[in-house]
């Protein structure tokens, strides 16, 4: 094992604070937790049940991980004592050849920077390691903090767009896009740790 990664042997990409790594079934009570929270759940469709986070985690997180490798929806843990925060992801939007950063985090850990500390870490791995020529990210129009996140991380708002998969709601989305061109001028000095994402 890498001496340089001493505090989870499952994690794959760490930032300065936290790590990311793949979900379990044991890990279903925190999605479930998370998705149960009015609060966290307000811009992600809505609090769900648990039948519908049993679904979510078997169908939309642990298959995708076999049928796009590389790429999904990972729990972001603290980097140090591996408390779970929420979960990043660089996914497809669903129906869609778009790849997306985006992420979701409890509410004790709101306020913190994480959301744009991991979705850095991750646009980094996007570009320079998977090679990917264009990360993509939604919003609810109304989820300003989210936005200001996207800001943050370098991606630019493109107006609006109505996605035709359902669990979007057929209603107008907030659009942003960065180009690896751009991501490359002007992202900042990080430092992020990757290794193979199937650890």
């Amino acid at each position: 094992m890498n001496a340089a990664w001493p505090q989870d042997p499952h994690a794959w990409l760490r930032s300065a604070r936290l790590a990311l790594r793949r979900f379990t079934p044991a890990d279903f009570g925190f999605l479930h937790g998370l998705y149960a929270d009015p609060a966290v759940a307000r811009y992600l469709g809505g609090v769900k049940s648990r039948d519908e986070c049993d679904i979510m985690l078997r169908e939309r997180v642990l298959a995708y991980y076999d049928e796009h490798p590389g790429l999904g929806i990972w729990l972001t843990c603290m980097r140090d004592g591996g408390a779970a925060v929420g979960l990043h992801l660089l996914n497809h939007i669903r129906g869609e050849a778009h790849i997306q950063v985006g992420y979701a985090l409890a509410r004790p850990y709101w306020g913190h920077g994480y959301a744009t500390e991991m979705s850095r870490a991750l646009l980094h791995y996007g570009f320079s390691v998977r090679g990917l020529q264009q990360i993509t990210a939604i919003t609810d129009p109304d989820n300003s903090a989210s936005q200001q996140v996207l800001l943050k991380c370098g991606l630019h708002r493109r107006g609006a767009r109505v996605l035709a998969h359902p669990s979007y709601g057929g209603k107008p989305l907030a659009w942003f896009e960065l180009d690896a061109a751009d991501w490359a001028r002007t992202a900042p000095s990080l430092r992020a740790e990757v290794r193979s994402e199937r650890a």
